[in-house]
């Protein structure tokens, strides 16, 4: 007796579920490829993120420092310039008296005077050291940064634009103007002659423009 159901053809149509399964495949490789991209692209994005926060806390690191030297510095500017005024007015007690002191000045005078210049050198030196130093441009070139001119003096002798006189010394503080020193400027005398640019300075002002 012949077996019916050896002999019936097997369908070649399959299962259809197996067949649904094989079609899913590539849309489920390409949803798992997508799913593996997203990650390396938010590790990304985070690592930007945190070189961006880096930089900007060491800006504001170098920011910070570079507040606190300021501070350090120039901290004191507004009380060293009052305090100026106590030195000019020793300044000027000394040089009142400075022509006559070779002359018939009593003994007490004289150490009186003696004491006025050592407060104003004990008065200098605590300034310098917090930075405030006194200078006296006689005899250089005139620079407006640092000089203020009140008047000229005709001097064949001198080049012009030379400080022949100083009519109150001025005060740095740090790198900074405290206050200018007032000079005479030499007016008359032979230019004062300018460097020669050479060629590296000339090739440095090429490049500027």
């Amino acid at each position: 007796m012949t077996d019916n159901n050896a002999r019936r053809p097997r369908s070649t149509d399959g299962d259809p579920s197996e067949s649904a399964n094989e079609a899913a495949t590539p849309n489920e490789a390409a949803a798992a490829g997508g799913s593996a991209a997203a990650p390396a692209a938010e590790v990304a994005e985070m690592k930007d993120r945190l070189l961006r926060t880096l930089a900007e806390m060491e800006n504001l690191r170098r920011r910070t420092e570079r507040e606190i030297m300021d501070t350090r510095a120039y901290g004191i500017a507004a009380f060293a310039r009052d305090v100026l005024g106590v030195s000019d007015n020793l300044r000027r007690a000394l040089d009142a008296v400075e022509a006559e002191r070779a002359t018939a000045l009593p003994q007490g005078a004289i150490a009186f005077v003696e004491g006025v210049e050592l407060t104003e050198r004990e008065l200098l030196k605590v300034l310098e050291k917090h930075g405030v130093k006194r200078f006296e441009p006689l005899g250089e070139k005139f620079d407006p940064n640092v000089h203020q001119a009140m008047f000229e003096v005709p001097d064949p002798s001198a080049p012009a634009g030379t400080v022949v006189q100083v009519v109150q010394a001025g005060f740095m503080i740090g790198e900074r103007v405290l206050r200018p020193a007032l000079v005479g400027v030499a007016k008359g005398g032979p230019k004062q002659a300018h460097p020669t640019a050479g060629p590296s300075s000339a090739s440095e002002t090429q490049n500027s423009l």
